[in-house]
């Protein structure tokens, strides 16, 4: 299973090729067939009967089966897949095809906390004149929210990722520990784990915005709230003061292990069980398995820690879905691929290999619910991850240029870390950049 992961980048080839996010918009609007009334299910029928070329980006692997399907079920289509990179890559690429107005794919992968940028745009089409918006039943309230706005629909969800605590049962055992419900236990914990061992922490953190978003998002904050091309930031309204104050005392106490994500280090750490847990997204079992397999058996799954003690409120981290671009000019080739993969036969097929749901159906489906994991101890791990996924906060919003605020947190929020700057500060910071850059990008920021 390949790991999927957000990937730090730097801010100037975010600047580069992402920025300029108002003056693109038409870029892709005179391409194409773009519906200008409902496209009807018998017009998508008839499209995948008659059949054409599809040209696919994206970079998750249990793609590739669901094509084969695909095209099995329906022969005179033909999807070309090309990963042209993950994260950031993916978008830079993108925004370069569109920018040319040459090259474009018909339908490309979309980051929850990417695809706003895109919409904005309007480099991404509309679905809701497919009837997508009669999908929005079939999906998990927290990536419908994210790839809608208002009536539009900008893409079907096609995995999710819930956060949960995912812990080393076996550490957390030599260390005494019992399993946090709460933020105050959870720092309580840490203590312990590291006085039980100076070289074990109860995990790591050396400045990564996903995560920093989503604890703020579970804390109930709103720090991004997007009007069309109104924008206010504010990092620090109550549920992003809450967690800054929280996460401080975890800094100042020296109970984060500074260890970059992905990192072999981290890997090597989460394998050895010097870092004993983590709050991440349900899409995580896959990435333990492949990449601290010396573990196995010893990990477990928690909800993820709460505010209030006995609430079950969580936030998403991470996930994906499949957009169509406006260039398109096979919109309804294009849709009747999208349907097939994220609300049809396809989901299985993906589910097969390892992706976490965003399909209520499968959330609450027995079988799934009931499957064991051995490297999780033969724990029903898909029980706590779905339950998780029923209590995520609703109401968050990512900003129209995401992808470039991520990419300058390191040298702004992340300077927390460094230990020469409060998270409170460097939060502040981070703010300051992206009024800044939104402002001079045509948007109307505020504070």
């Amino acid at each position: 299973m390949t790991i999927r992961h957000h990937r730090a980048v730097g801010a100037l080839a975010a600047a580069s090729a992402l920025a300029l996010t108002l003056t693109a918009c038409g870029s892709g609007s005179d391409g194409g067939d773009a519906p200008a009334e409902e496209v009807s299910a018998e017009d998508v029928a008839a499209a995948l009967e008659e059949g054409g070329d599809l040209l696919v980006w994206a970079w998750e692997p249990t793609l590739d089966k669901v094509v084969e399907e695909f095209e099995a079920e329906y022969p005179n289509v033909n999807v070309e897949m090309a990963n042209v990179g993950t994260g950031n890559d993916h978008y830079v690429a993108l925004q370069n095809a569109i920018s040319a107005g040459s090259g474009v794919p018909d339908v490309t992968q979309m980051e929850y906390y990417a695809l706003p940028q895109f919409s904005i745009g309007e480099s991404l089409a509309d679905l809701s004149a497919f009837g997508a918006g009669d999908l929005e039943s079939t999906y998990s309230p927290g990536p419908w929210g994210a790839v809608t706005d208002g009536d539009a629909v900008y893409g079907l969800p096609m995995d999710s990722g819930p956060m949960a605590l995912f812990y080393n049962q076996k550490t957390f055992e030599k260390a005494g520990v019992e399993v946090p419900a709460t933020w105050d236990e959870f720092v309580d914990a840490a203590k312990k784990i590291h006085a039980y061992d100076p070289n074990t922490y109860i995990t790591s953190d050396n400045g990564d915005a996903g995560f920093t978003t989503s604890m703020i998002w579970q804390a109930g904050g709103h720090p991004f709230e997007v009007d069309g091309t109104d924008v206010t930031v504010n990092l620090a309204d109550e549920g992003s003061a809450k967690f800054a104050e929280m996460w401080q005392q975890m800094i100042d106490d020296d109970l984060v292990a500074k260890v970059p994500g992905w990192s072999d280090e981290w890997f090597q750490s989460l394998g050895n069980g010097e870092i004993a847990a983590l709050v991440t997204g349900a899409w995580m079992p896959a990435n333990l398995e492949s990449g601290a397999a010396p573990a196995s058996g010893d990990w477990r799954v928690a909800p993820m820690p709460q505010w209030t003690e006995g609430a079950n409120e969580t936030a998403e981290n991470g996930g994906s879905a499949l957009s169509i671009t406006e260039s398109s000019e096979k919109k309804a080739l294009a849709y009747g691929f999208l349907e097939y993969a994220n609300a049809g036969d396809g989901v299985a097929t993906r589910l097969a290999g390892g992706n976490f749901p965003a399909t209520l159906a499968d959330l609450t489906d027995e079988k799934f619910l009931a499957e064991e994991s051995e490297y999780f101890g033969g724990q029903k791990i898909n029980e706590v991850l779905s339950a998780s996924a029923t209590g995520v906060v609703e109401g968050w919003q990512y900003l129209p240029y995401q992808v470039y605020a991520n990419s300058v947190f390191p040298d702004t929020g992340g300077q927390a870390y460094t230990g020469s700057t409060p998270l409170k500060d460097a939060l502040g910071a981070w703010q300051e950049s992206i009024v800044t850059y939104g402002n001079e990008q045509g948007f109307t920021v505020s504070e």
